[in-house]
């Protein structure tokens, strides 16, 4: 009888705030795919948290980009 391959946890519909930092920071240096991106603008719109998470680091990045253009 052959083995039937471990079955995936089912896909939540609304990532969690541990996917959604993943994905930002994922973002930083890859593009996301566009079901990314939607999973990630979905959580933000109810996640104050992770909104400022996500405003923080493109900060980081933009100051980090500044600073590499300075020197």
């Amino acid at each position: 009888m052959p083995e039937t391959p471990p079955s995936r946890p089912p896909r939540r519909l609304l990532p969690d705030c541990e996917e959604v930092h993943h994905l930002t920071m994922k973002s930083l240096d890859l593009p996301l795919s566009w079901t990314e991106r939607l999973r990630v603008r979905s959580h933000l719109a109810i996640c104050d948290a992770c909104t400022r998470f996500s405003a923080q680091m493109r900060t980081l990045r933009e100051a980090m980009q500044r600073l590499g253009r300075d020197e």
